[in-house]
């Protein structure tokens, strides 16, 4: 049974930084794809990033592109989400997520089959 485990969300101001961290556990991590996604109050959740297996590649939502850098170390089996620039728009429960079926980059949920609890960022204006 895989367990995947969010930290570091918080309550910050318009313009600061957060670093998320979801530490993995029961299946080889280094093996799948990871995702964090987010989800506001009243909104459907939304893709925000995602690394394949090696941390060689990653993609990002346009809404976050060039503020936040997803990265992965595969010898702590743990998946990291550092946000830049932060935005109230930014508040949300930001969930970590691991395809078991593919190594590669994903941007759809059904993709993922694994989800964490969920850690709460909230950005103030």
């Amino acid at each position: 049974q895989v367990q995947l485990v969010e930290s570091g969300g918080g309550l910050v101001q318009a313009g600061e930084s957060l670093r998320l961290s979801c530490a993995a556990s029961g299946r080889t991590f280094s093996s799948n794809a990871m995702g964090w996604f987010r989800q506001a109050p009243g909104k459907e959740r939304e893709f925000v990033a995602t690394i394949n297996w090696n941390g060689g590649n990653a993609y990002y939502a346009g809404s976050v592109k060039g503020r936040f850098t997803i990265s992965r170390d595969n010898v702590k089996n743990t998946v990291y989400l550092q946000m830049n620039s932060l935005r109230p728009e930014d508040t949300a429960t930001y969930y970590c997520a691991m395809s078991t079926l593919s190594r590669y980059v994903r941007s759809k949920g059904h993709e993922y089959d694994y989800w964490g609890q969920g850690t709460q960022v909230t950005v103030s204006s």
